[in-house]
């Protein structure tokens, strides 16, 4: 079983919740660090795939569609957590962690994590 890979999103992007993941040893890079700012979601759920990561990412609308849309294609994706942007970068950062420590890569895999249910 391996640990869990994480690429963050453009709407997620927060260099306190990086540094803070970094800290404690997670294995994390943003959109931002690998040049695909304003890129589709799409196009990064395909990066995140190649690069067996995890996105984590606030829009749950649109990445949990690309995940039904994946699913229905028989495409796969290395997992999505989607979180909310009124959690504290703590609060975050605590329930992320708690997924991390949870779950591994494989039962990621082609799944949709709620932060909200990790409290």
């Amino acid at each position: 079983m391996s640990i869990i890979l994480l690429l963050l999103d453009e709407d997620a992007m927060n260099s306190a919740l990086l540094d803070s993941l970094r800290l404690r040893g997670v294995d994390i890079i943003s959109v931002a660090e690998i040049g695909m700012l304003s890129r589709s979601d799409e196009e990064i759920l395909h990066w995140a795939n190649e690069n067996h990561r995890a996105t984590y990412s606030f829009n749950t609308r649109d990445f949990y569609r690309l995940h039904t849309a994946f699913t229905t294609k028989a495409e796969e994706h290395m997992g999505i957590i989607l979180g909310q942007q009124n959690y504290s970068v703590g609060e975050q950062l605590r329930r992320l962690l708690k997924i991390i420590a949870t779950k591994s890569a494989e039962e990621m895999y082609n799944q949709v994590e709620f932060l909200s249910a990790w409290g």
